[in-house]
């Protein structure tokens, strides 16, 4: 009999209420009376349910079977328990049933319902819970497409997500990850979940006690987290997490993103996490906008605290080996030979390896993204290079090693002067200078050296010391400039006259001797007569103490500073001579006091310094000088 619907019912109560009789009706719709007369007590049908459990007869003997067969499935391996199907080949070659696989199938199916897993709504409180978990995604590089992880970051209240892409899953790639998310959110929560990956839960004990592994313990220390994870196998329990990971493979990575590096896609990331804020989101309490909330979570988490924690695993008490080397993740990496076989702590990062000896960083590499490779550096195997000048040519490390042109042109012509043999151990020295200068520096010697023809590792290495030192001259480390450029740009100061009552009161010597020194060139008047020295040892027996010359000094002097307003060197009008270094005509007469009485008298003008044209010596004359005659012309003599 066919079910009536609810147009049936309608159909049969107008056609009573248009004066048609019940039996008409009965006839007219092919009802029986009794059913027309309920038809018209009940304006809707009424849902027929069944009161007590059909009957089965073929699978009824069976039932307890089946139950014991799931039963005894509650200890089994997941993978390992029965399906209908296996049931229902168990019932028929093991206990002779005779029914069909449907009737098995549903006696499972309500077994299933009734033991179904149900769960209860969570809302969580703003800045209390971030949710972590890793996913994978293809990417487009230049060298070819190849998977990605990326860790994902979720606040339970707001469901803002941070994405960064990693080169592994390893520990250090997790803390970086951790450390890179609390300073984008600028926060850090109460809680951290993750699942159990072994990376951080190094071991699963009872319940949801975990042993944690001690740099995550270490990073949850500095940044005061509460460490927690889910049951084994619940995934469920981290929502948030795992719906992110499929928003960044579903919306973010779709499609396939074609970057340079994996620095371009975390920067499109960052893009993506930001444009999330804006996003509005549907959930069981109502929409929401993602920014909103996350303001709230921002003002109720803890803030950054003041130093950064150091992303990186830690190996200590790392012996060097005999090749100046310590492993790390199935590579080795080099150090300085003074730390050969001593204990020394390797620092793993997600991009470099850093090598500390003694609470100080004595090497630092790029991390090897494949296993099994030897990362040297050439500068740690120089002063071995010294004493085994034959691997240069033989040890990967030196013949891989990619310097300028310049040296290996260099190398040829110690070669051809010296020798194979000679020529390769003088080119060490040269390569030797790279520990102690920078590249630019040495190849700047090289080239020199090149250019004026001095084939020798002595020329190079002299040359190089004078680079270092007119480098060091300047306060930022660059090459000095030289002083008649800068002079254009210095500005003067007025000059202090109160400075000159310190001469007229500087009388305490016996003879009238200033204590400020003279620093100028001088001019030799008689260039064709030997170089007096009126500071010569023997006059400093005149008994006034301080070992004065009584003779006097009579010498032209020449400005240093030619391009400079003339200062105590004489009158302005001295530069007029016309003799094109700004000497003045005048003689100085003056006595000279020797500064350092214990020393030997230096003479200030050699023989070999009159080669500059105007008889004039290159260098500075530093002495202090007194005036036999205070009232006279020249009475001013220091700026």
């Amino acid at each position: 009999m066919d079910v009536l619907t609810v147009d049936d019912y309608g159909a049969i109560r107008r056609a009573h209420r248009d004066g048609m009789t019940i039996r008409g009706i009965a006839r007219t719709f092919h009802h029986s009376r009794y059913k027309v007369r309920q038809i018209l007590e009940q304006s809707e049908p009424t849902p027929r349910l069944q009161t007590r459990n059909r009957l089965v007869p073929v699978l009824g003997p069976f039932q307890v079977t089946i139950d014991q067969i799931l039963a005894d499935d509650q200890n089994a391996p997941p993978k390992q328990r029965h399906t209908a199907m296996q049931v229902f080949r168990r019932l028929r070659d093991e206990h002779g049933y005779r029914g069909c696989y449907g009737q098995v199938q549903r006696y499972l199916l309500k077994h299933q319902r009734r033991d179904k897993e149900t769960f209860i709504p969570l809302g969580h409180l703003p800045g209390e819970r971030l949710e972590a978990d890793f996913g994978h995604i293809h990417v487009e590089f230049p060298e070819g497409r190849r998977q990605v992880p990326f860790l994902v970051t979720t606040w339970a209240y707001s469901n803002c997500p941070f994405v960064l892409a990693l080169p592994f899953e390893r520990t250090e790639a997790i803390l970086e990850g951790m450390v890179a998310a609390f300073e984008f959110f600028e926060a850090v929560p109460k809680e951290v979940w993750w699942d159990n990956p072994r990376t951080v839960a190094t071991l699963i004990l009872q319940g949801r006690e975990r042993e944690i592994h001690p740099r995550y313990a270490a990073l949850a220390n500095h940044y005061v987290f509460d460490p927690l994870f889910c049951m084994p196998a619940r995934g469920n329990e981290k929502p948030d997490a795992e719906s992110t990971v499929k928003a960044v493979q579903r919306r973010f990575s779709t499609p396939v993103p074609r970057v340079k590096d994996l620095d371009e896609l975390n920067r499109y990331f960052r893009q993506c996490c930001q444009a999330e804020r804006e996003r509005t989101v549907q959930s069981l309490s109502g929409p929401f906008v993602i920014g909103t909330r996350f303001a709230a979570e921002q003002a109720a988490a803890a803030p950054l605290p003041k130093h950064r924690f150091d992303a990186c695993v830690i190996r200590p008490a790392v012996t060097m080996d005999k090749y100046q080397s310590v492993a790390f993740d199935r590579s080795r990496y080099s150090a300085p030979r003074r730390f050969a076989f001593q204990l020394v702590t390797v620092k793993g990062y997600v991009d470099r390896v850093v090598i500390v000896a003694g609470g100080q960083v004595v090497a630092t590499h790029e991390r090897s993204p494949e296993p099994c490779q030897m990362v040297l550096d050439p500068l740690h195997y120089l002063e071995t290079l010294g004493r085994k000048p034959g691997a240069l040519d033989h040890a990967p490390v030196f013949r891989d090693w990619e310097l300028p042109a310049c040296f290996a042109a260099f190398r040829t012509e110690l070669e051809q002067r010296h020798g194979s043999l000679g020529g390769a151990r003088r080119f060490v020295r040269v390569l030797q200078l790279l520990g102690k200068h920078p590249l630019t520096r040495v190849q700047k010697a090289v080239e020199a050296c090149r250019r004026e023809h001095l084939t020798s590792a002595e020329a190079v290495i002299e040359r190089t010391g004078s680079l270092a030192a007119i480098e060091t001259r300047s306060p930022d480390g660059s090459p000095s400039i030289p002083e008649s450029a800068v002079e254009a740009r210095v500005s003067v100061p007025l000059p202090d006259l109160s400075r000159f009552d310190q001469l007229l009161g500087d009388r305490e010597n016996e003879n009238g001797c200033h204590n400020d020194v003279l620093n100028m060139q001088c001019c030799d008047p008689f260039p064709g007569g030997p170089i007096v020295n009126k500071g010569l040892p023997g006059d400093r027996g005149n008994g006034n103490g301080n070992g004065c010359s009584n003779e006097a000094l009579t010498m032209q002097y020449c400005d240093p500073f030619p391009g400079r307003p003339i200062i105590n060197k004489g009158l302005p009008g001295d530069r007029g001579n016309g003799n094109g270094n700004g000497c003045s005509n005048e003689a100085l007469t003056m006595q000279c006091c020797d500064p350092f009485p214990g020393r030997p008298i230096i003479n200030k003008g050699l023989p070999g310094d009159r080669g500059n044209g105007n008889d004039c010596s290159n260098e500075a004359l530093n002495m202090q000088c007194c005036d036999p005659s205070p009232a006279g012309k020249n009475t001013v003599f220091f700026a």
